[in-house]
């Protein structure tokens, strides 16, 4: 491999001591850096600024009966985005799809922000999910391609902190904004942001992470890696439509509701036995067990923190706002996770980095319904959450290296889709388990105020029982993927010379989905 060639061949030539010397932030990689974390920033500030508005919206235009579709079509959407990219990726580089994934992004939050009616205002919600899938595989390639390996560890640390700020502010700049000016500049203010980042990155980018990848070939004219990413794209739209199904299922508790999730279930077994790596679902070592327990991570601590305010609020007395509070540290701990990560002096011992975010993870779930006890001080809850995002910042940026580390450069694109592909559906299937197991025993009999608490009406009805088996769920799922953290490293064949061993590693880590095994 020449020493143009993106990926390790970029180490710099002058040894160990050019390499200490060399950051993410020296003059070769300044501009790339600035450019995608300054797109990080923008996707982690119009998803807090966007959540916010979506009340008003959903009013003005309504639309409350559909409130939850305008999340739910972002999801479904961008799963065929994240394949989508991958594929593109490994054909051309990530400079096409990030670039379209940008353009669709703005312009969906555009259609949007236009809107005027509630399926319009859908619409322009599933443009940008498609964007949005686009952009963030094609930002995992970047790195792969662009930053030599000892400086990727960095990048996701700053992936990490450009979600802290919106964190913090998104919610009360969105706010003030919808309150004074109207929600819809919410929406239409985001787009002229972009502009800035597209700028300074793009010519780096194009220097340094365009073309195919590295020892990337076609078969014959082509043809047959076009069939093959296509069929990947229909198998990923089924992948939506299977979670889509189950999602409606899960808000719907007659005994109808079982055929949509007897679909569900059917599509996303013949989608995932192609789209994920295979061994993924019985956490086969290496790379299977990294895409499985991204999946495991997100969801039981999503799920978690997704309870945590209305828990707050019906079962404490607590405002909206000061339940929401309880949360506010989330974003700096899990920077300080993913920074502490990031330290050269752990690279060795990072499989034990994922067992420890874990556990911490599994402790912090497994407290948190201690709240439901009135005894029990709220900032005991506010305490364990904190612990558990230090846990996903250490899980997460550590899961995101290896996962770059143990892919081909031309599969790269494929793992990185794989990544976010389970870490999106293990969101919206634990959270329809998890809600339907909710309003089985009685919590969707709250009727939550503006701004003073619980409906007096409904405080009464909301069981503490229904808020524990949904913590029971999340901490048993994320006590699951301890035992997957110990299953990360490749296992080392047998044989006493080393370097046929790393060669046989690095072949097993790679090997392909189920997708390239020949069918016919």
């Amino acid at each position: 491999m020449s020493a143009t060639e993106p990926g390790p061949a970029a180490v710099p030539p002058d040894g160990p001591t050019a390499r200490r010397r060399e950051t993410v932030l020296s003059s070769p990689h300044r501009p790339l850096t600035f450019g995608i974390v300054s797109v990080v920033l923008l996707i982690a500030f119009e998803a807090t600024a966007v959540g916010t508005a979506m009340p008003l919206a959903a009013d003005e235009l309504d639309g409350i009966p559909l409130y939850a579709y305008a999340f739910s079509a972002f999801f479904t959407t961008s799963v065929v985005g994240m394949v989508a990219s991958g594929q593109w990726c490994d054909r051309r580089g990530p400079l096409p799809p990030l670039t379209t994934g940008i353009a669709l992004f703005a312009g969906g939050l555009l259609l949007s922000g236009t809107a005027g009616s509630m399926w319009l205002f859908i619409l322009g919600r599933a443009v940008q999910g498609v964007g949005g899938g686009l952009v963030i595989v094609a930002l995992y390639v970047t790195v792969s391609r662009a930053f030599p390996e000892h400086l990727r560890p960095t990048v996701m640390a700053a992936f990490a902190a450009s979600w802290v700020v919106p964190s913090v502010v998104g919610p009360l700049i969105s706010g003030t904004v919808a309150e004074q000016l109207g929600w819809r500049w919410v929406f239409l203010g985001i787009p002229a942001l972009v502009a800035l980042p597209l700028l300074v990155m793009l010519p780096p980018l194009r220097r340094r992470a365009s073309g195919p990848p590295p020892s990337s070939g076609t078969r014959g004219d082509g043809s047959g890696d076009r069939r093959e990413a296509g069929r990947r794209i229909r198998l990923a739209a089924a992948a939506a439509l299977g979670a889509g199904l189950l999602q409606y299922a899960g808000q719907d508790l007659r005994w109808s509701a079982l055929l949509p999730a007897a679909a569900g279930l059917a599509l996303l077994a013949r989608s995932l036995r192609v789209l994920l790596p295979r061994g993924t679902l019985r956490a086969a070592r290496g790379l299977p067990s990294v895409v499985l327990l991204r999946g495991m991570a997100a969801g039981s601590f999503i799920v978690a923190e997704s309870f945590v305010p209305l828990m707050l609020v019906t079962q404490r007395g607590l405002s909206v706002t000061l339940a929401g509070l309880t949360l506010a540290a989330g974003g700096a701990l899990w920077a300080l996770g993913s920074f502490a990560q990031s330290r050269p002096r752990l690279e060795p011992h990072r499989e034990r980095l994922v067992v420890l975010g874990m556990s911490l993870v599994t402790l912090a779930v497994g407290c948190t319904p201690l709240v439901l006890v009135d005894s029990v001080p709220v900032w005991c809850l506010a305490l364990a959450m904190g612990v558990g995002c230090f846990g996903m910042g250490l899980t997460i940026s550590t899961l995101s290296v290896l996962l770059l580390r143990l892919s081909a450069p031309q599969a790269a694109g494929r793992n990185s889709a794989a990544l976010q592909l389970c870490d999106g559906l293990s969101n919206v299937l634990l959270l329809a388990l998890t809600g339907a197991l909710f309003a089985a025993l009685g919590g969707g009999a709250v009727t939550v105020t503006g701004t003073g608490g619980a409906d007096a009406a409904g405080a009464d009805a909301a069981q503490p029982a229904a808020f524990a088996a949904v913590y029971a769920v999340s901490a048993a799922v994320a006590l699951a993927g301890v035992a997957v953290a110990r299953r990360l490293r490749p296992e080392l064949p047998a044989g006493p010379d080393p370097a046929k061993r790393r060669t046989s590693v690095t072949e097993a880590t790679q090997e392909p989905t189920e997708a390239a095994v020949p069918t016919e």
